[in-house]
């Protein structure tokens, strides 16, 4: 094992998948998603239409989290995320159950926080914690299944 996280760019539109190279985000014709999965730390995913979102959400570590710099991304806001992403699920699912939709992606959102208040309880089994919270493309996965999209190929 050489300790490299997993790296993916993906973009969704016209109803299907296709791979895009590191980083990479062409125009995309609307609806579409875009995530792009950084070292197994951050996803962060780009959506349009934004509906009361910004359009641009993180799932593992926000940017400025992980990079500890405030200005490596805008400051995060989860509820307006979670609003616009279920905003953007709608559009698919037409009379869907879009506050129920909102709650449920808001657990999967990042939201800023402090890097030096991390604190590793080593009381705690490692094998017990979930792989969501330690490989953000698990928690990608969930994240997409709770969008109701296929996964693209390379992350499934």
């Amino acid at each position: 094992m050489d300790g490299v996280g997993f790296f993916g760019t993906y973009a969704y539109e016209h109803g299907s998948w296709k791979t895009l190279s590191e980083g990479e985000l062409p125009p995309l014709a609307e609806p579409f998603l875009w995530i792009d999965i950084h070292d197994s730390d951050i996803t962060s995913v780009v959506y349009a239409p934004a509906g009361p979102g910004s359009g641009v959400a993180y799932l593992g570590l926000t940017p400025r989290t992980y990079f500890e710099n405030p200005s490596a991304s805008d400051p995060t806001d989860t509820l307006r995320e979670a609003a616009g992403l279920a905003a953007w699920w709608e559009e698919r699912n037409p009379g869907g159950d879009v506050p129920a939709k909102q709650a449920e992606l808001l657990q999967y959102l990042a939201e800023d926080e402090d890097p030096d208040a991390f604190e590793w309880d080593e009381s705690e089994d490692v094998d017990e914690i979930d792989d969501g919270e330690v490989f953000v493309e698990v928690k990608t996965r969930r994240f997409l299944a709770a969008l109701d999209l296929p996964l693209p190929t390379g992350l499934g």
